[in-house]
C-alpha cells in the first residue's frame, strides 16, 4: 500500500468515526426528548405508574437508535425530570418542550411522539389531561395529533 493510499485510509477511518461521534450526539439530543416527553406524559395524569416506567425502559431496549445508552442514564434522566416535574410543572413543561423541538420538522419527530403515546397508554388509560399534552409535544414538533390518535 502505497504512502497515498495509506492517507486515504486514514482520512476514511477518521471519517467514520466522526461520523459515529456525531451519531451519538444526536442519539443523546433524541435520548434527552424522549426522556422529557415521556416524562411529560407520564406526569401528565399527576401520577407516574410503574407501567409508564416499563414501558420507557423497553423502548429504549429495543430502540436501535437508543439501545446505546446505559439504562442506569435513561433512568436518571426520568428521575430529573420527573424531580423537575413535582417541583413545578409550568417550568418543567417548559423544559421538556425545549428539548423536544430540537426535534421540529425532523423524522425523529414521529418516534419521539410514538414512544410518548405508548407511555400516555401503558397505565391502560389515554386521559384528558395526556391527551392535552400530547397535543403540546405534538405542537412543539409541527406534527398533528390527528396521525397518532
Amino acid at each position: 500500500m502505497s504512502f497515498l493510499d495509506t492517507l486515504k485510509q486514514s482520512f476514511k477511518d477518521v471519517s467514520k468515526t466522526m461520523n459515529t461521534e456525531l451519531k451519538k450526539f444526536r442519539s443523546k439530543d433524541l435520548l434527552q426528548a424522549i426522556v422529557a416527553g415521556s416524562t411529560m406524559m407520564a406526569y401528565a395524569d399527576g401520577e407516574v405508574s410503574a407501567a409508564e416506567k416499563q414501558k420507557l425502559m423497553g423502548y429504549v431496549r429495543n430502540s436501535e437508535q437508543l439501545s446505546v445508552f446505559d439504562t442506569d442514564k435513561v433512568i436518571e434522566a426520568f428521575n430529573q425530570y420527573l424531580n423537575r416535574f413535582e417541583f413545578d410543572p409550568t417550568i418543567a413543561i417548559g423544559e421538556a418542550l425545549q428539548k423536544i423541538t430540537v426535534f421540529k420538522d425532523k423524522p425523529e419527530s414521529h418516534l419521539i411522539v410514538r414512544v410518548c403515546l405508548a407511555i400516555a397508554h401503558a397505565d391502560g388509560n389515554f386521559e384528558d389531561t395526556e391527551r392535552r399534552a400530547l397535543e403540546q409535544i405534538c405542537a412543539a414538533l409541527n406534527l398533528d395529533i390527528k396521525t397518532f390518535v
